[in-house]
């Protein structure tokens, strides 16, 4: 007797049919969901300026989980930028933009450069909005030896995920000259940003004095940025991406095959915000955060594809660059020994 033939999975394409039905959001949930990380991060924030009394190493100890609730209020705005927290438009909008005020992040200038992200994932023809810049082994070999030593800087793990998101953060943030073609939207956005920021510094130093703000609050920002930069970086750089070009690239097989799936461990699930499921939010970015890991359940094939481990991601950090002719991201010393062995 013949085993019976189980039905192949949808095609990329169709699973935007099959995800439609977990958008609907509960306003309910959203709400506590903002609730429970603002109230959270504070009570942190605070206990680590109380523990300064006793040793600034307590109070930097303190302040990882409250990085760590910096990071889900980041997720939270991320989410009100896909629209996909409350129904209404507006609401998203300004809940993200008050949240934009605590990480640092212009809400306006932010979601307009996401959204091209997401709009232009994978296609190796339309980089350099929203992403991490990655050139080809092709564009790598045709550069100047300037050209590429400022590459290798770009992609060291110490500017990576050090230098590069405080400056991310902290100043580029701050001013947004490589959106001026883009007209005034993106300077009223920032400009907002800046006086709320600015408003929120002066009361919290008022309160708490200039010298424990600083201490309190600058540790948790720079974990923040280099967490939530580590998370975005893993979610598109790793071996088996998807790079293409037109008319090869599609949104769906880029959104599906060119965004991983972060399997971590429940506690970092939560903290965040199922940001790891995040080849399912390409495919469908108006699913709201609380409903992706019922996404996997109800569809567990999903589950298996572009799937990392904590420990499997760390051995993303050296692909630097993307090989056309493999089809896959590589590092500088594979690439060095392939010249070597061509000589």
């Amino acid at each position: 007797m013949s085993t019976p033939r189980l039905p192949s999975p949808p095609a990329p394409g169709d699973w935007l049919r099959v995800l439609r039905a977990y958008r609907e959001p509960s306003h309910a949930r959203s709400i506590f969901e903002i609730a429970i990380t603002a109230t959270l991060f504070a009570a942190f924030w605070f206990g680590s300026w109380f523990a300064l009394q006793w040793s600034w190493w307590l109070s930097l100890a303190v302040s990882v989980p409250a990085a760590g609730f910096l990071v889900r209020l980041f997720m939270i705005q991320h989410d009100c930028g896909h629209g996909t927290l409350f129904r209404q438009r507006w609401l998203n909008d300004w809940i993200g933009r008050v949240i934009g005020a605590v990480t640092l992040t212009p809400y306006g200038h932010w979601r307009h450069s996401h959204n091209v992200h997401h709009a232009s994932s994978g296609n190796l023809e339309r980089r350099g909005i929203g992403d991490i810049t990655t050139l080809t082994v092709t564009e790598y070999r045709q550069s100047t030896r300037w050209q590429r030593l400022g590459y290798r800087l770009y992609r060291n793990p110490a500017v990576m995920f050090g230098v590069g998101p405080a400056y991310l953060f902290l100043i580029q943030h701050r001013l947004p000259v490589g959106a001026m073609r883009a007209g005034w939207r993106p300077w009223l956005s920032t400009m907002g940003t800046n006086i709320a920021i600015a408003a929120i510094i002066v009361m919290t130093m008022w309160f708490v004095g200039w010298r424990s703000f600083l201490l309190v609050h600058l540790p948790i920002t720079l974990l923040a940025a280099s967490i939530g930069v580590w998370l975005f970086y893993v979610q598109h750089q790793f071996e088996e991406t998807f790079w293409a070009i037109e008319p090869t690239w599609t949104m769906p097989h880029a959104a599906l095959h060119g965004s991983s799936h972060y399997d971590l461990p429940g506690v970092l699930r939560w903290f965040t915000a199922n940001i790891g499921i995040h080849h399912v939010h390409h495919l469908c970015s108006r699913i709201p955060y609380y409903r992706l890991a019922s996404v996997l359940r109800s569809h567990p094939e999903l589950a298996e594809v572009g799937q990392l481990t904590l420990m499997q991601s760390l051995r993303c950090v050296p692909l630097v660059l993307w090989d056309e002719e493999q089809r896959r991201l590589i590092s500088f010393r594979e690439l060095s020994s392939r010249s070597n062995a061509s000589a």
